[in-house]
């Protein structure tokens, strides 16, 4: 016998609430850090970093920002089974583990690859955490967001809220929104220009949403850390579309400093990494947020930017990826 709808909603109502109550009290608004450098001085520049790493130290950056308003529809829905999907050293699937374990969701992952993957820091801490792993073949991976593909897993696990690869969705959107309040909120001067790496997409997305329904407009730039990303120009379009929010002009997709494609790290932008870490104190991964200010600094230098312009570098987190790369390089050693 079903409870009275009006105690179902209830109940579904309450459990938001508290959801609500526990996300605030354990992640609050990440700060706002201006940083110097000559090159900046240069041009006449100022830029801060939206330290979106430090909203958490096992959910961070856009991770966090893309999964707070799906976990809250799925408690909406009065659903705590949740599924996606993920590549072994996936950022998503680590942050989803561990929001899982600490929002009382279970988590399951369908992850491309091997199941020895298991092994490696990232999958290895979100077993930890009570995530269960799938290991599926690539071709079945290419699969993951055809709809009958879709259809079939949600018939499997009826129960279960879906998330895309990277938690890119329209309620996606909403998290970043409110990162980009929080930057307006911050700055103690106008922003004119937001930067941010694009990998998915949805982070710049949200973050033009944003800016479509604010009354300051600030141009946003999104440095692509994929190879032949151009086609990343109508998935953003399209989330924007979903979201309907008019499509303006006020945003561009940076497709050429992605260092010979995903995870491909160079001497050049190793190097870069470990010198702008130590200049301004801020860690960096050369994954994401290397290749983003390691594209920002280039943009500078070829006069991209106005003079007198307020840049705002959103930190995307990730750093649970250097120990992958770090064990992708012992390895490599072990081999030699």
């Amino acid at each position: 016998m079903h409870p009275p709808q009006n105690q179902s909603q209830d109940q579904a109502s309450n459990g938001l609430q508290q959801l609500e109550k526990k996300m605030q009290s354990i992640i609050a608004p990440s700060p706002l850090q201006k940083i110097e450098h000559p090159l900046l001085d240069f041009w006449q520049l100022t830029l801060s970093v939206k330290r979106d790493d430090l909203l958490h130290p096992a959910i961070s950056g856009n991770k966090w920002r893309k999964l707070k308003y799906n976990l809250l529809e799925a408690r909406r829905q009065q659903v705590d089974h949740i599924i996606s999907f993920g590549g072994a050293y996936s950022n998503h699937i680590h942050a989803l583990a561990a929001a899982g374990f600490y929002f009382g969701f279970k988590t399951t992952a369908i992850i491309r690859g091997e199941s020895w993957y298991a092994n490696n820091p990232t999958l290895k801490q979100a077993l930890a955490w009570g995530m269960e792993l799938q290991f599926v073949t690539r071709q079945e991976y290419k699969q993951r967001a055809e709809p009958a593909y879709l259809q079939s897993l949600q018939s499997a696990y009826p129960n279960a809220f879906i998330v895309p690869e990277g938690g890119s969705n329209r309620f996606a959107l909403r998290g970043v929104i409110e990162a980009l309040q929080e930057i307006q909120q911050q700055a103690s001067v106008t922003v004119d220009h937001i930067i941010t790496a694009t990998g998915s997409g949805s982070t710049l997305a949200g973050l033009v949403a944003g800016i479509a329904q604010s009354q300051r407009q600030p141009k946003v730039t999104g440095i692509a850390v994929l190879k032949n990303a151009h086609y990343l120009n109508q998935e953003i379009a399209l989330l924007l579309q979903q979201a309907k929010i008019n499509n303006k002009n006020n945003w561009r997709l940076q497709t050429e400093f992605h260092h010979g494609g995903y995870a491909k790290v160079p001497l050049e932008l190793n190097h870069f990494c470990e010198q702008f870490s130590l200049q301004t104190g801020i860690p960096v991964e050369p994954i994401y947020t290397g290749k983003m200010f390691y594209g920002l600094f280039k943009l500078i230098e070829q006069g991209y930017f106005n003079r007198g312009e307020h840049i705002v570098a959103l930190h995307t987190g990730g750093l649970q990826g250097l120990d992958g790369l770090k064990e992708n390089r012992k390895e490599r050693t072990d081999l030699t």
